[in-house]
């Protein structure tokens, strides 16, 4: 059955994407928020393509999913993990089939205020008051920099001295409000087109964490929704691609 929930899946995916649009539709897509900027972005193009529109929510990754399984009517959910869509199908929430990975994330570690030591060489030496990160529990962006502090060996040094955001939106704002000196970020939200962004960061290096896979998954309340279907489409388009590209991100497949 899931077999032929699948291919009926694929097809109206195609259909929806070679079609053009009789009718404009609008899609209400839940975004992780480290995604929220790009998402906006894909959104202009997105309704510049074909003429449907979306409508963006963000919020972190845990508490979307949260939404979802409690009934908010999202018609699209855009985590910063595999998991959740995984675990959406898994439990009748989602399309069987639908889930696709959309882009592949980057971590950086930002100060705000430029010095002559780099981030990495603050963090590595101590040479900072609080570090800030996303709560590990509830956003993948946080659970990739535990594991960059424990390759570091540094989980124990900086134990004291951690703040913890809800989500990754969150963890930008210490640092840029000065409550903390460093902060582990997305790099789509210090790599933005055309905008420089305050003080320096380093790219955390690809293998010192596992991958930062963000996949979208059709839910089920947008099954019928042509918007829904056309976006999720677009996703992996080449359009799609450059956008994911300007931000620093690996584009999905």
């Amino acid at each position: 059955m899931k077999g032929i929930a699948t291919v009926i899946c694929a097809w109206a995916l195609a259909v929806a994407a070679l079609a053009p649009a009789a009718q404009a539709e609008e899609a209400l897509v839940a975004v992780a928020s480290n995604f929220a900027e790009p998402a906006n972005a894909l959104s202009e193009a997105f309704t510049h393509t074909t003429g449907h529109s979306v409508l963006i929510s963000s919020g972190s990754t845990g508490r979307l999913y949260a939404q979802v399984v409690q009934g908010a009517p999202f018609d699209v959910f855009m985590a910063a993990d595999a998991v959740r869509p995984a675990r959406l199908e898994a439990e009748g929430l989602a399309i069987p089939g639908s889930t696709r990975t959309y882009a592949t994330g980057r971590l950086a570690l930002w100060v705000h205020a430029a010095g002559v030591e780099p981030p990495l060489r603050r963090l590595t030496t101590g040479h900072y008051r609080r570090l800030a990160l996303a709560n590990p529990d509830l956003a993948p962006y946080g659970a990739a920099a535990v594991q960059v502090l424990n390759r570091l060996d540094l989980a124990d040094e900086a134990a004291d001295r951690q703040v913890f955001g809800e989500n990754i939106a969150q963890t930008f704002s210490f640092v840029a409000t000065g409550n903390a000196d460093l902060g582990f970020v997305a790099l789509a939200q210090v790599n933005r087109p055309g905008r420089a962004t305050a003080g320096q960061y380093d790219v955390i290096p690809a293998h010192w964490h596992a991958p930062i896979r963000q996949d979208a998954v059709l839910l089920l309340h947008g099954a019928d929704n042509p918007a829904a279907l056309a976006w999720l489409e677009f996703l992996t388009s080449p359009a799609a691609h450059d956008i994911l590209a300007a931000y620093g991100y690996e584009p999905g497949a």
